[in-house]
This record gives C-alpha cells, sequence and structure tokens, in this order.
C-alpha cells in the first residue's frame, strides 16, 4: 500500500515501513521501519523546516511515485528501488538491487508480488534494503547503492589514513582514540548524505556498490540533498544539523599545552616566559589528574591550592584563558562513586566485571547518554570550575576511550552501543553548551571525539593522541580536510604529534617546525604532546601520582626552532582578523576554515585531484612540508587567477604546476592576486623576515 500525503511517500509492504519525505530545503530523508513501527528521533537533524509550496507528489504510473522537494527529486519505482536525481535530470544516487525475476503464464514478471523487469534477472537476491531480526527485537540492516566509480567523495569525519578522496574506502561508523567519525559526505555529482544513524557499523565505498551496514539498530535513517556545489550542499547541511558558534577572537592566538602541568608555579612559569618573550598565549591548558580521583571534578588542593587566584592571574594579569580537562571517567574509590552507582549515572556491560579502563585506579564511564547523569557532572563542573572562574573546557577520552573496544559489550541509558554509540561523544558536548548558556558564556569545548551536529555544541576537535612522525604528520592534512567536509569547521592537532619526541632529538625539531608552520594555517594554533623523557610522579597519592613529560614550550627546542616559530606566531598575528572573518563564515554559513582546493574552484577540474594541499579561507593557498628533510614542494595553483607566493612576492598564473623552494623556514602558502592589498601587512612582514 502506498500513500501520498502532506509532504511524502509512504509505502506499507509486509511488515516494512518507508517513508520519503522533503526535509528542509532541496533535501529528502528516507526511514525505512522492519517491524513497521514508526519511531521518531531526530538524532543529528534539528527540526523539518521544508517550504512546502516546492514538495509535490506524483503517481507517474506504471507503479511508480515521485516526489520532488526543489532541486531533488526521487522515484520509488515498482521495483521497491529508490533513485534521487537533481533538477537537471542527472541520477545523484540509485538503490543496488540483484533480484531473480519469476516469469508467469500472462508474460508478466515479478519479485514475490513486487513487478520488476529484465535488467534485475539475477540470481543473486540482493536487495537494496536488507533486513535481518536479531535476538532482543531489533535488525542487523544493510543497504546498498549502485558505486559511480567516476564519483568522488570526502567528508566522513577522522580517520588515521592519507587519502583525501574516501572512493573505494572502508571505513568503520564508530569512536575511537584518533578516530572521529561523522557520517556526513559530499560528492562530486553536487549531493551531500547524512546516514543518520548512531549505531556502531560500517560503511564501503566499493567499486562494485556503496554499502552501508549497522549490526543491531532498528530502522534505516539517511537524508540527501542536491546542491550546486560543494559549498552550497555544506551550507544545506549545516542548515539542518546546526552551525557552530562565533569563536571569540581572543582564542585565534597560540595555544599552550603539555602532558601536564602540575601545579601552579608551574603553569605561571611558562606564562611568564611568553610574557617575556612579547608573545601573547590565547589559552594554557590545565591537563589530566589535577583532581584528587577521577568523578570528584574538582582541583586537588594539595597541589592546587588556592585555583581562583590562579585563575584570575592568568585572566587578569597575563590576558590568558586557562582550559581545564575533564574526563568521563569515575573511580571506584572516589568519594562520590555511590552515588553514580545507585543513580544509574554509569554505563553498564553486557558481560564480565563493569570496567571499561583502566588508569591511576579502576573506572567506569559516565553514561552521558542519561540526561541525569549530565545534570550531575555538570553541577560538579559548575561548582568546582564555572564558579572559580573557568569558562573553556578540553574534554578528553570522549569515544569513550574503552581499555578494549568491545562495542557489543556496552550499554547506554539510550541503548545498547552498537545501537547507538556514537552519541556518547555529542551527550558530553551538549553538557558543557547548555551549562555555559545558561550564563551566556561563549562555548568554544576541545573534544576528542564527535558525531554529525557537534558543531552546533561548540565542538573543536582535534586528531587526538597520534604518533610523532612525519607518517603521521602526513596522515593529518587530508584528515582535516574531511572533517571539514563532514560539517565540522573548528579542528586541530597536537603539534608535533603526541606519543613520545624528545625536544633534544634533531629529527623531531624539524617535525615540530614543520608542523608548527602547518597549524599556523589551520583554525587553532595548538601546542600539546608527551614528550620524553618523563619526570618522576610529585607524590604517591592523588594528581600527584601521574608523572609529566619534558617540556613543550616553543624555546625548548633549541634557539633555530623558536626563532622559527617565533616568526609563524607573529604571522599567525597579521592572520587574526582575516581567521576571525573565517570564524564569523563558518558560524553564518558551515563553511571549513580549510578546504580541499576544489571547495573553491569546483570548475577546474584538476583540482578535484590535489590533496596534502588546501585553501585556508578563499583567500590563501596552503602547501604543508610533509616529508623529512624536503626542500622544494610542487604545488598546483588553481585557474581563473593569479597568485603571489607570500615569500618572495614572485606572482604565478593560475591552472599549472610550480615548483617552489621550501627551505626549514618557509611553508609555501600564495595569496590570490585580486585580495593581495588585504593581506599588505604580512606581505611586508615577510619581505623584511
Amino acid at each position: 500500500m502506498i500513500e501520498l500525503k502532506d509532504n511524502r511517500i509512504e509505502k506499507r509492504y509486509d511488515k516494512e515501513l518507508l517513508i520519503i519525505e522533503a526535509w528542509s530545503k532541496d533535501s529528502l530523508r528516507v526511514r525505512s521501519f522492519p517491524d513497521g513501527k514508526f519511531r521518531d528521533e531526530p538524532y543529528a537533524l534539528l527540526e523539518n523546516n521544508f517550504a512546502s509550496e516546492s514538495v509535490k507528489l506524483e503517481n507517474i504510473g506504471n507503479g511508480d511515485y515521485k516526489i520532488t522537494n526543489g532541486k531533488i527529486y526521487a522515484i520509488l519505482d515498482h521495483r521497491d528501488r529508490i533513485t534521487f536525481y537533481n533538477d537537471k535530470d542527472e541520477v545523484l544516487l540509485k538503490e543496488f538491487i540483484r533480484l531473480r525475476a519469476v516469469k508467469h503464464d500472462d508474460g508478466s514478471e515479478d519479485v514475490g508480488n513486487i513487478e520488476v523487469t529484465r535488467d534485475f534477472n539475477s540470481t543473486l537476491k540482493l536487495k537494496s534494503r536488507q533486513y535481518r531480526a536479531n535476538v532482543g527485537g531489533d535488525f542487523e540492516i544493510t543497504t546498498r547503492f549502485e558505486s559511480n566509480n567516476a564519483e568522488k567523495i570526502f567528508g566522513m569525519g577522522q580517520y588515521q589514513h592519507e587519502y583525501l578522496n574516501l572512493k573505494y574506502t572502508s571505513l568503520e561508523l564508530a569512536q575511537r582514540n584518533s578516530q572521529i567519525s561523522i557520517p556526513f559526505y559530499v560528492s562530486s555529482l553536487n549531493y551531500g548524505f547524512l546516514w543518520n544513524n548512531p549505531g556502531i557499523g560500517t560503511v564501503n565505498f566499493a567499486k562494485n556498490l556503496t554499502e552501508w551496514k549497522m549490526y543491531s539498530t532498528f530502522y534505516i535513517d539517511y537524508w540527501i540533498c542536491a546542491g550546486d556545489n560543494p559549498k552550497d550542499i555544506m551550507k544545506k547541511y549545516t542548515s539542518v544539523t546546526g552551525r557552530a558558534p562565533k569563536m571569540p577572537k581572543n582564542l585565534l592566538g597560540l595555544w599552550q599545552s603539555k602532558l601536564r602541568y602540575r601545579t601552579p608555579e608551574d603553569v605561571l612559569e611558562v606564562v611568564e616566559g611568553y610574557k617575556k618573550r612579547d608573545i601573547n598565549l590565547s589559552t594554557i591548558a590545565i591537563d589530566y589528574f589535577h583532581w584528587p580521583n577521577q568523578g570528584e571534578y574538582r582541583f586537588d588542593e594539595k597541589f592546587w591550592p588556592n585555583p581562583e587566584e590562579l585563575i584570575r592571574k592568568l585572566k587578569d594579569d597575563y590576558g590568558v584563558e586557562p582550559i581545564i580537562s575533564v574526563w568521563p571517567t569515575v573511580q571506584t574509590d572516589a568519594e562520590n562513586y555511590d552515588e553514580y552507582l545507585e543513580k544509574g549515572y554509569l554505563i553498564d556491560v553486557n558481560r564480565g566485571v563493569r570496567l571499561t579502563m583502566q588508569i591511576q585506579g579502576t573506572t567506569v564511564f559516565v553514561d552521558t547518554t542519561n540526561p541525569e547523569a549530565t545534570d550531575y557532572v555538570w553541577s560538579l563542573l559548575k561548582k568546582n570550575y564555572e564558579e572559580k572562574g573557568i569558562d573553556y573546557y578540553w574534554i578528553d577520552v570522549a569515544e569513550p576511550g574503552y581499555a578494549v573496544y568491545d562495542f557489543d559489550n556496552y550499554r547506554y541509558h539510550k541503548g545498547t552501543v552498537q545501537q547507538v554509540g556514537n552519541l556518547y561523544p555529542i551527550g558530553y558536548l551538549k553538557m558543557i553548551y547548555d551549562g555555559l548558556s545558561e550564563s551566556n558564556k561563549p562555548v568554544v569545548t576541545l573534544v576528542r571525539g564527535a558525531w554529525a551536529g557537534a558543531q552546533r555544541y561548540g565542538a573543536l576537535a582535534w586528531s587526538g593522541d597520534i604518533d610523532c612522525s612525519f607518517e603521521a604528520f602526513r596522515n593529518q592534512v587530508n584528515t582535516g580536510l574531511n572533517v571539514g567536509m563532514a560539517g565540522l569547521p573548528w579542528w586541530t592537532t597536537d603539534i608535533g604529534g603526541f606519543h613520545g619526541g624528545n625536544p633534544e632529538d634533531k629529527d623531531f625539531r624539524q617535525l615540530m617546525i614543520r608542523w608548527f608552520q602547518y597549524s599556523t594555517f589551520s583554525p587553532i594554533l595548538r601546542m600539546h604532546g608527551d614528550r620524553l623523557p618523563h619526570s618522576k610522579p610529585l607524590s604517591d597519592e592523588g594528581g600527584g601520582r601521574m608523572p609529566t613529560g619534558a617540556p613543550n614550550e616553543i624555546w625548548s627546542y633549541g634557539k633555530e626552532n623558536e626563532v622559527i616559530f617565533t616568526k609563524y606566531i607573529k604571522i599567525r598575528d597579521l592572520l587574526i582578523d582575516y581567521i576571525d572573518n573565517l570564524m564569523e563564515d563558518a558560524h553564518r554559513t558551515g563553511n571549513p576554515l580549510m578546504r580541499p582546493l576544489f571547495y573553491e574552484f569546483p570548475e577546474d577540474v584538476k583540482a578535484w585531484d590535489v590533496d596534502n594541499i588546501y585553501m585556508f579561507g578563499e583567500k590563501l593557498l596552503v602547501a604543508p612540508i610533509i616529508h623529512k628533510d624536503e626542500t622544494e614542494k610542487e604545488v598546483y595553483l588553481p585557474n581563473s587567477t593569479e597568485w603571489i607566493d607570500i615569500f618572495d612576492q614572485k606572482e604565478y598564473k593560475g591552472g599549472q604546476v610550480v615548483k617552489v623552494d621550501a627551505p626549514l623556514d618557509k611553508i609555501p602558502v600564495f595569496v590570490r592576486k585580486e585580495f593581495k592589498n588585504e593581506f599588505k601587512d604580512l606581505l611586508e612582514f615577510m619581505a623584511d623576515n
């Protein structure tokens, strides 16, 4: 049975309920319920805001039905296949079916009661929407689409590999340390696609088909839009999932951090060191284990005896914002562990002992999908941090960072992890956002996990605990671009990587320079890492039990590095107004700050094949040096404009590959010639230095 009503097509056949509906401008949302029971979960999507005058529903004959919403339309045909088209009648995406037709005496053919045509005469018995019931009432589902091998795919969040174009990749739909699954992509065929299901699964963008698989869920849910170009698609996507708040301008300078400053004296010594060098820090981090026990969410007074005075000094005397690290872990010996346990605030396990992480004790994660749990945690954050002057939070381990990623073993308030696991960082972020919004404070939350829609809660993602190597660095450039293409405009990395790195090592010093140069032209310039060698713990109790890494300030890497770091901090300062405008643009339109070349030059065919080079906004092209001992770089400059090398002021025509020198103190950066006057101060500084 098929019904056309309001803004949607509804089809019931056997137990399945299929709904195709208009969902905002030039967009459609598809949901399919294998048990026929409608469930209305928004997940990443905001309230539907479709324009009824742009929606048209038609029975077009031969058992086919059509829904049109502006620039996109879909046909549900008599084979039970959905095909999506743009307003030029070009196929954007088509469901994959391989079924064998059965011939009747009258010459007609069908599969069951569904009439088909000869082109689907196959014994494979593959449907576009396939369900397998699980014990417990939910389903393993597979959704298949035809593969267009000319298509290029960008977005999907953060994966630690080298690829910008995700065609022919296989991606896990799950959060891990250094992996952020955001299941939205932009296609070179000019459509955007959101897999609006927070369960654990996989997607394969293969040559022969595209296949989305969920291991444990109740329904299929995805959203698709048509657009004129990637920028148009991003605007539509962020209109239905939300946009980032406005980043405060005072946070656009250098962020200083290390694992870990252990006392107020440590913090003030570092801040004073930057002040003596006439460098204005934006933030300094007070990292993990400043607390007595995990889950108590307070300063350990033995090592942080007067946090209010420290925070006042940092803000008033130095103009530096402290950012405080909090974890969603609770130690079994925390003073309030029994309260978490009695009130059901902790995640549960399906088998074995309730132990989800071990670090300085036996710990269990707070259940961030439980609103009562996050209300309780925020009450502690508010009392022990916000009321003492802390405005910015670093919510670490937000995947959450399980000791073992046995997703089938964990259960949340909202459902099993296999059903809703990707909602964990969203609940964590929303807790901070709602709490700070009550005080009308800006929200910028450094976070190690995210999902679709995280940008609306002020998520500043970073690349997690990655290796200190050029190999890891090479992964980050394209990864950061794909995070932006997934709708999250705020992203950063630990300069130099996190794990290891000795400031006395010559090769590591080179890596630090190249990474710092790259980060200068990124949303946030952030020093952090676990440097070697470690120092001994301060004590055998509370936060004093944790060791600390070696120094990680710009003067920790020798005089040559310090000179180069200082030069790039000056470049960053000269770009603050430009970056501030990019942040405003991200807030208004959803545009990422770091953009693949095709994002600004979609008509340039060659730009679609360029990776590891990017636009920083619409006016600057950046080509990071990502190989050890590399001192020159081949750079493709998009056509339709001319380019100026900001270092030597040499001019180049677009539409060509140029080879430029890149000695240790230079990262190739070009400004579009038509915007030259806007960068007058920067060009003058570069000419003099």
